[in-house]
């Protein structure tokens, strides 16, 4: 017998949920993430390993995945990442470093942060 929420079933029940589709216009391929989400279970991220391997395998995201970006504004460092905390921790801990500043922005937006040492203590 599953666990319940006011007469609702579990969301973390596998059968409850439709694993998403990825797909990739550049390398014309599609791919349904059911075993990784079998295999790793519900609520883990899936979907963001399944992009960085993609990334880190072809060079490139696939379709609708954005990422956030922190480009240094002294030297040619620069980091992508999925999440938010990711690349602003980077930018953080690059700064504190260097004493670099660091702009940060979003692949979907013009607004930018920006990180230096002062704000990085």
């Amino acid at each position: 017998m599953s666990d319940s929420f006011d007469g609702v079933d579990d969301p973390t029940e596998p059968e409850d949920f439709d694993a998403p589709t990825v797909t990739c216009t550049r390398c014309d391929c599609e791919w349904d993430l059911s075993k990784e989400f079998e295999e790793l279970g519900v609520g883990n991220h899936a979907v963001e390993q399944f992009a960085l391997d993609h990334n880190r395998h072809t060079g490139h995201f696939p379709d609708d995945i954005t990422t956030w970006r922190a480009a240094c504004r002294h030297c040619p460092e620069e980091v992508e990442r999925l999440a938010q905390d990711a690349v602003t921790r980077w930018a953080e801990t690059h700064a504190r470093h260097t004493r670099h500043s660091i702009e940060i922005r979003h692949a979907r937006s013009d607004e930018v942060t920006v990180v230096d040492s002062s704000s990085s203590n």
